[in-house]
């Protein structure tokens, strides 16, 4: 019985030394799991800030062809003068944002602008004309009854004159009659700033009772009608360009950023790893030299 007994203190301390060593492998297997998807992680957005870089540039070359144009449209409500009805209720907002994410506030900031318009006294008489998901999916929760139309598959592929036009026909087919409203867009200023901008828009009858449309000679009702939908479908053209060069400039900066928390949190999880399976090693030769001392 004695020399039984007395074999029992080394296997106690192996099958502590197994428990021990168990609960070090599964904390060094956890470590080199997360290690490894921070690496993954860091790969993609590495990828998707090249590929942000590459239709920046395509985006920016497009904003300069296209600033004339949504500039030059505005001009005109500028020199007649034009303002909206006084006792007219009746407003359109159009959000101009996209279908895809990952690209810091730029969508957001939209919204929230037009929250702000929405949770102000008469905001009843407010209709929201959402251009991508991404102003649907934020203002559809508590405002959803103020939208009116939406529109998709925006932010895909560049922004062309025709999807600009295809949405002004949408516009002026969708029934409510506005005297006024606004174009709510991001409007790029370099690589890491961009602001919340609005372009004004208004009504046939807002512009017939303009006090200096007499400057621009022979104007009837038809020319009149005919100029308002090529300026909408300008200045919406203008603005989705706008707003695509912003989001591809603040996609771009929020992988960089994306991807140097990713380098940084790579390095701490290495040394941890490095600390842990040191501190395993260390745990090991300890109870195997007790162990040896014990017998």
């Amino acid at each position: 019985m004695l020399g039984r007994f007395g074999n029992f203190t080394p296997m106690l301390v192996q099958n502590v030394q197994q428990g021990q060593q168990q609960r070090g492998m599964a904390t060094l297997k956890a470590i080199s799991i997360r290690l490894k998807s921070v690496k993954n992680i860091q790969k993609i957005t590495q990828s998707m800030k090249m590929v942000s870089a590459a239709k920046y540039s395509r985006a920016e070359r497009d904003l300069r062809q296209a600033r004339p144009i949504g500039e030059g449209s505005q001009l005109f409500y500028q020199r007649a003068e034009i303002a909206p009805p006084e006792d007219a209720k009746a407003k359109l907002v159009v959000a101009i944002t996209s279908d895809r994410g990952l690209c810091g506030a730029c969508h957001t900031s939209v919204a929230r602008q037009i929250r702000t318009d929405l949770s102000q006294p008469g905001a009843e008489n407010i209709k929201v004309i959402c251009v991508g998901d991404k102003s649907r999916g934020i203002l559809r929760r508590l405002y959803g009854k103020h939208i009116i139309m939406a529109a998709n598959e925006i932010g895909r592929l560049p922004p062309t004159f025709t999807d600009a036009s295809k949405l002004t026909a949408g516009i002026l087919s969708c029934g409510y009659d506005f005297a006024s409203g606004k174009i709510i867009y991001n409007k790029f200023k370099s690589v890491v700033s961009y602001t919340t901008t609005e372009i004004p828009i208004f009504s046939l009858s807002a512009v017939q009772s303009a006090p200096k449309l007499a400057i621009y000679d022979s104007l009837d009702d038809e020319v009149i009608q005919s100029y308002l939908e090529f300026s909408l479908a300008s200045m919406i053209y203008y603005a989705m360009k706008e707003g695509a060069c912003s989001e591809q400039s603040s996609r771009m900066t929020a992988m960089d950023n994306a991807s140097k928390n990713a380098e940084e949190m790579i390095g701490k999880l290495t040394l941890t790893f490095n600390r842990t399976r040191q501190a395993v090693i260390t745990r090991e030769l300890i109870e195997i030299i007790s162990g040896a001392s014990a017998l």
